[in-house]
């Protein structure tokens, strides 16, 4: 029913940046709680950041907070990961994701995923 699409992805120096866009699709964009995850080869899908339906109400992994911020527009149907002083342990793919409730941050609960962008951060 939704189909999400990642964009943005791309070989960066370490402590450049990188901005990620998702464009959504088949739903009501504005119901949906937004989140990206990221995953690096032969690890876990990891939480990295979370919006709410309003774009009121954010949170970031631990790792990292201070350096990416999240943000959604409703009206292009499309959330954004501004990404920071990167670092070469942010290397992986990055996945948007759709959930119809909010609150969580394991990718568990979330219904809808894209394709997932690459993003490598050299040394």
């Amino acid at each position: 029913q939704v189909q999400l699409v990642e964009s943005g992805g791309g070989l960066v120096q370490a402590g450049g940046s990188l901005r990620l866009s998702c464009a959504a699709s088949g739903g009501i964009f504005s119901s949906y709680s937004m989140g990206w995850f990221r995953q690096a080869p032969g690890k876990a899908r990891d939480f990295v950041a979370r919006i709410s339906w309003s774009g009121g109400s954010t949170y970031y992994a631990d790792s990292v907070k201070g350096r990416f911020t999240i943000s959604r527009d409703n009206a292009k149907n499309t959330v954004y990961l501004q990404m920071n002083s990167l670092k070469p342990e942010d290397t992986a793919v990055y996945y948007c994701a759709a959930a119809l409730v909010p609150g969580h941050s394991s990718w568990t609960r979330y219904n809808y995923w894209g394709q997932g962008t690459q993003v490598t951060v050299s040394s």
